[in-house]
């Protein structure tokens, strides 16, 4: 990712992070000069911060910035580098493929049930369908990641050669 363009993902976790900074504090604002708080800010928050985590996981897979264990990548060869790539490639597509497919279950059958959320009574499916969303984004851009891991490792074996 060029560190000039922001992708859907950036954006979304911008938005999220911005309006988590500003319905807290609006909050802090009222409570302290009213006594009252604002019902919303924490069914908005929780909602927020999921958003915020997965989008800012999917960024970090695209920019090949994800949290992982690189001793094994510096001592093996080109070889043995692709075959790591593949099984994180894997781990994260498991995992990730679990998310979609429970996140998606759960958001249906809240959909179907008409669940209500407590504080607000809205919908709980409109909180829950970003889970199985952004995990299919993550999984996109951890295949991103991994085409080009493997396009550089080919490269740079060519540059050896």
């Amino acid at each position: 990712m060029s560190k000039n363009t922001f992708s859907l993902e950036s954006w979304l976790g911008i938005i999220a992070l911005g309006s988590i900074c500003i319905i807290s504090l609006a909050n802090v604002l009222v409570r302290y000069t009213t006594n009252a708080s604002f019902a919303f800010t924490e069914e908005f928050s929780v909602f927020l911060i999921v958003i915020l985590a997965f989008s800012g996981a999917a960024v970090a897979a695209k920019s090949n910035e994800h949290i992982r264990v690189t001793l094994l990548e510096k001592y093996l060869g080109p070889t043995g580098r692709r075959i790591v790539y593949v099984i994180q490639w894997l781990g994260s597509l498991i995992v990730l493929s679990l998310i979609v497919w429970y996140g998606g279950l759960l958001t249906y059958e809240e959909f179907t049930w008409e669940s209500t959320s407590p504080g607000l009574g809205y919908p709980t499916w409109i909180y829950l369908i970003w889970l199985p969303l952004l995990a299919v984004a993550i999984i996109f851009r951890s295949t991103q990641n991994l085409v080009s891991r493997l396009k550089q490792d080919d490269y740079s074996v060519e540059a050896q050669q």
